[in-house]
């Protein structure tokens, strides 16, 4: 996978953060490009304002080493399948070109995370389709592959990525985002701001330990694996 460019796609900065922050970073220490494209500015964020979440999450996208984060501005709690953001996820698709995608798991508390997932899948399919017009007139790309991280809950992955050497990074990039996980007198009471980095930290240790390694990020997909030997 060196050398190759994942496009991820969060609804709200931190999405993709939560889900595969370590994978990002040992993506990008290995020589790999990745870029993040945000759905939404999360305007209707509990905690936070529009601008600090902007710099909140360039700040997170540094650390782990992401060549470029897009925002698409589309409206919070308002992600549903709609032409008109069909087509605007498909222009990234094109002007990125990416070897893989990734989108958050399509089953999840919150209903942009799901409606995100089933936005990108529109797009994907969309993308590689010739007579598909995207708001930019690109050329068609099809992309390889397409997994998907998890946010919140817990489930059994398809396929684990072994992030034990990389583990500090995400929690960094996570700790990046300060109105959102850290809990002061002005926070509104959400789960982000009640042990959520430490509850992350533990899912991905089980998946670790499942695995007889230390942290690993687990990710779902809807198409067979394919593997050129049996490890």
């Amino acid at each position: 996978m060196k050398n190759k460019t994942w496009l991820a796609f969060g609804a709200h900065s931190d999405d993709v953060e939560i889900g595969m922050g370590a994978s990002i970073y040992k993506h990008t220490k290995n020589g790999g490009r990745v870029i993040i494209c945000d759905l939404t500015e999360a305007e209707l964020s509990s905690n936070g304002t529009v601008e600090l979440r902007k710099t909140e999450a360039n700040e997170a996208a540094r650390l782990l080493g992401v060549a470029e984060r897009l925002n698409l501005q589309l409206p919070d709690r308002g992600l549903y399948i709609n032409d008109d953001y069909i087509l605007k996820i498909v222009s990234v698709i094109r002007k990125v070109k990416p070897d893989v995608i990734f989108a958050p798991f399509w089953e999840d508390r919150h209903p942009d995370h799901g409606n995100c997932a089933r936005l990108v899948d529109e797009a994907v399919f969309s993308s590689g389709v010739k007579k598909v017009t995207d708001p930019e007139n690109l050329e068609p790309h099809r992309t390889g592959s397409v997994y998907y991280y998890f946010i919140n809950g817990f489930h059994k992955p398809d396929c684990l990525v072994d992030v034990s050497e990389d583990y500090e990074h995400k929690i960094a990039a996570l700790n990046a985002y300060k109105s959102q996980f850290i809990k002061t007198a002005d926070s509104f009471n959400t789960p982000l701001v009640n042990g959520y980095i430490e509850s992350v930290k533990a899912r991905e240790l089980l998946f670790g330990k499942e695995a007889g390694i230390c942290f690993a990020e687990g990710f779902m997909c809807k198409r067979p694996i394919v593997l050129k030997e049996l490890l």
